[in-house]
């Protein structure tokens, strides 16, 4: 790759292309906000306090209507609740089983890390 000559009277910011063909990297500029407002933790406290009392609407909309009574049989356990009830209790079985695994997993890395840090570098 070849430098192409300025014309006569421009001048370059940019740093001079390395050996290999490439310029260092400059930092970013800040972007310009888009609007004047700035946002807090406060004001993103409220979008989701309003996004989960949308979720819970729906939630209790569901409820509402399958609210009929439905026989559950599970590892000889003989239940019969409401079928609204009964997909809630499976959906967070669901999600605890899944935040389960992740925080054994989240313990596993930083375990390794931790080892990794005491063991010195082999030379």
């Amino acid at each position: 790759m070849t430098e192409q000559p300025l014309p006569e009277g421009a001048t370059t910011t940019l740093p001079p292309q390395s050996a290999n063909g490439t310029s260092p990297q400059l930092p970013l500029a800040p972007s310009p906000r888009k609007s004047g407002r700035t946002r807090t933790r406060i004001s993103g406290m409220r979008t989701n306090l309003v996004a989960g009392f949308a979720v819970l609407i729906v939630v209790m909309i569901f409820i509402i209507q399958n609210a009929h009574a439905v026989s559950i049989s599970f590892l000889g356990a003989h239940l019969r609740l409401s079928l609204a009830v009964a997909l809630l209790l499976a959906a967070i079985a669901g999600a605890l089983i899944m935040a389960a695994a992740g925080t054994a997993r989240i313990t596993q890395l930083r375990r390794i890390m931790r080892r990794d840090r005491r063991t010195p570098p082999a030379s």
